[in-house]
């Protein structure tokens, strides 16, 4: 679950066919019992519920997991009380980082989090140090065989900032405001599958490195995403 980028993508499709996938499913699970603990069990009327459910169901996790994550929020049996905490630094080379977490230890994580910054050359900054670089963004991946002329004016007709046909993949990005009206438009044009579905940050200015560089920048990612209570990382490199 990282950042917007092409790495990003296919690292993470990668991790749902590999032992990782069973992790994955875990931090989903946990955004959300969150999100459900905060408003309605119900998707249709709790937006930050359908957004969790939607990116879950993108990763292909199963549903018995998605309800089963919902009635666990809505018993007494889970005492957790998960909060989110986001860390912002520069990683090797002066990439710029935000890494959002849900933990119910602030003082493990801003622990964990340090170490694989300092391990990887990089260091913590304070809040807004980077934040400012980033664009709140909707990102919709759709498999690129629905009709190409459909699929361009259905979503730009709904809202879409840009649509992009690549790797036989639509990409669909849309402001924060049209991301939902999107993907209700893509679902009614009969949208089936999403190979993401989610709101995530993209970087309004990207760091280009060389190959070698590049692998320093996605050896911490890999590190960060490892980590139990990191959701999501984002990070300004301009990917090959």
């Amino acid at each position: 679950m990282s950042g917007h980028s092409k790495w990003a993508t296919i690292h993470r499709k990668k991790g749902l066919l590999d032992a990782a996938r069973g992790k994955v499913f875990q931090k989903l699970a946990k955004e959300i019992m969150v999100a459900a603990k905060t408003g309605s069990p119900d998707p249709n009327q709790n937006a930050s519920l359908r957004l969790a459910v939607d990116k879950a169901k993108a990763q292909n996790m199963p549903k018995e997991n998605i309800q089963k994550a919902i009635d666990k929020a809505t018993g007494t049996t889970d005492g957790a009380n998960y909060e989110n905490v986001r860390y912002e630094g520069y990683g090797p080379h002066g990439v710029a980082f935000m890494v959002d977490c849900l933990t119910d230890n602030r003082n493990r994580t801003a622990s964990q989090v340090r170490s694989s910054f300092t391990k990887a050359g990089g260091n913590l900054g304070t809040d807004g140090s980077v934040s400012y670089m980033f664009s709140r963004r909707g990102s919709i991946i759709i498999p690129g065989d629905y009709d190409e002329d459909t699929i361009m004016m259905t979503a730009i007709d709904a809202g879409a900032l840009d649509v992009e046909k690549e790797d036989n993949t639509y990409i669909i990005t849309t402001s924060q405001e049209t991301f939902t009206a999107v993907k209700e438009a893509l679902e009614q044009n009969n949208v089936k599958e999403f190979l993401e579905c989610q709101l995530t940050y993209i970087p309004n200015m990207e760091v280009e490195l060389d190959e070698e560089c590049q692998e320093k920048v996605h050896n911490l990612v890999e590190t960060l995403e490892d980590l139990d209570d990191v959701q999501d990382v984002y990070y300004n490199l301009k990917e090959d």
